[in-house]
């Protein structure tokens, strides 16, 4: 087997390989390039392990004309600017000391020991600069049968890293067999390991969520997380089932954002990012507050007055509704006809903002079918400061 792709072929990349094959040094594409390119995937990020120590690295880059960055070098990465593109070259590495979060490595000559170090066997492939695939620990099979599994004993695997717990449920979602299922064997060593998660950092663990609920179908994963118990761990209140009914219904790209809504419970230790954080807030609460379609459009724009809509659907186990979506569209592109203008003198100050408020409700209330002269009686209604 051997991999022809262009990101392989192509100049900037065999420029990388030539330079560490110059220098008589070992040069293999490793993990998740090669993982996706023997399944017929867009290639992202080009990643080379090698038996080179990272000041060598540097050194045989720089006399082929290549321009280094010392991006994790303690830890023996050194990215390396070909054509204009990062390749990130790591020395082969195992683990002298692992606390869970974080490991201390020590460098090797060993491509064994390289692959051993790391999570599932589908990421421990390597090729190389031909295309010609390595496979040290056999996990060939399991990626042609999108068997996500761990390397070795999956308990052993997880307490180097407890973020591999989360992971596990990712590449499931993102590379496993849906007719397999998840690994038993490795479920179980995370619902059995599932406190270790309490060590994470909030930034690593939103991130996997974010990833996981951006694969096209994160179900399966999210309901096995459910009974296990882990998803209450990293989103306490968090529900998973409704969301088969919600990726059903949607009709583009998935947004992780609306998925995460759908799910309530409490953000809080995700970590997310102001804005992200609101978008999620907005979602939650107006998929389930009984906003109506016109003021969803109006309060939130017809894009993501859909997205409630459809998070409401979900969650009441009904289709979405095409005159509610057309009522929110209106409501979106329907401006509100009163400004301050129209209320003063009569009100001013606090009594002309509550005035304001107050038309504003009745007009939402009525699907913008009221009269300005309703409005401003509406307004003036309690005038009083």
């Amino acid at each position: 087997m051997r991999i022809t792709d262009d990101w392989l072929t192509a100049p900037h990349t065999q420029a990388v390989f030539a330079a560490l094959a110059a220098g008589g040094a070992r040069a293999l594409a490793v993990g998740g390039c090669v993982r996706d390119a023997l399944l017929g995937r867009a290639v992202a990020d080009i990643d080379i392990a090698t038996d080179a120590r990272p000041d060598r690295v540097v050194a045989l880059a720089q006399a082929a004309g290549l321009r280094t960055v010392p991006t994790g070098i303690d830890h023996g990465t050194v990215t390396v600017l070909s054509g204009g593109l990062p390749h990130e070259v790591t020395t082969f590495r195992r683990d002298e000391e692992t606390d869970g979060r974080r490991a201390t490595v020590a460098f090797s000559d060993d491509l064994t020991e390289d692959a051993a170090r790391r999570d599932f066997t589908m990421n421990a492939l390597y090729a190389d600069a031909t295309g010609a695939i390595i496979d040290p620990l056999g996990g060939l099979p399991d990626l042609h049968a999108r068997h996500v599994r761990f390397i070795g004993d999956p308990a052993a695997r997880i307490a180097e890293d407890y973020l591999r717990i989360l992971r596990f449920f990712r590449f499931t979602a993102w590379h496993g067999d849906p007719a397999l299922g998840l690994d038993a064997e490795g479920l179980a060593a995370c619902a059995r390991m599932q406190d270790g998660l309490s060590r994470l950092s909030a930034e690593r663990v939103g991130q996997e969520i974010r990833k996981l609920l951006s694969a096209p179908d994160p179900a399966p994963a999210m309901a096995a997380m459910a009974r296990t118990g882990i998803l209450a761990r990293v989103l306490p209140g968090g529900q998973a089932e409704a969301l088969p009914l919600l990726i059903h219904a949607e009709d583009g790209p998935p947004d992780w954002r609306v998925r995460l809504a759908l799910l309530g419970g409490d953000v809080t230790g995700l970590r997310l990012s102001k804005a992200d954080a609101r978008t999620v807030h907005d979602l939650a609460t107006r998929a389930r507050d009984g906003t109506a379609p016109f003021a969803l459009g109006h309060l939130m724009g017809a894009a993501r007055a859909q997205d409630a809509l459809a998070i409401r659907a979900a969650l009441t186990q009904t289709a979405p509704d095409p005159a509610a979506l057309d009522t929110a569209r209106r409501g979106a592109a329907m401006p509100f006809p009163l400004a301050a203008a129209d209320l003063m003198p009569a009100l001013s100050g606090p009594a002309l903002g509550r005035g304001l408020e107050r038309a504003r409700t009745l007009w939402l209330s009525r699907g913008g079918n009221v009269s300005p002269e309703a409005l401003i009686a509406a307004a003036r209604g309690d005038a009083a400061p």
